[in-house]
């Protein structure tokens, strides 16, 4: 499934509480790209991810590039779900606060 870029504020948590601020870079039905700033993670770790406005989502990271995460989603997402998350929080068009316009 295609990752769509995406800009949306969002909190992660491990199994283990640990807590950080992200940012999803991308989405899919499947999963997401996360920013993260300071929290460490590794593949095969639980998360909870939280954008902000929405209802958490479970998965599990896949893999790690520095900052940036994998999550594979327990379940998948509604893809109207994706497509409005996308064209909502475009991050071609994002000014850095995850708002949309």
């Amino acid at each position: 499934m295609p990752r769509l870029p995406v800009h949306l504020m969002a909190r992660c948590r491990t199994a283990a509480g640990m807590r950080d601020a992200a940012v999803l870079t991308d989405i899919s039905t499947q999963g997401c790209g996360l920013r993260l700033h300071s929290l460490h993670v590794t593949r095969g770790m639980r998360v909870l991810i939280r954008p902000d406005g929405l209802e958490a989502i479970p998965g599990v990271v896949r893999w790690i590039a520095g900052e940036q995460v994998g999550v594979e989603f327990d379940a998948p997402l509604y893809g109207p779900v994706v497509d409005f998350l996308a064209r909502t929080y475009d991050a071609a068009r994002a000014a850095g606060t995850g708002a949309p316009d």
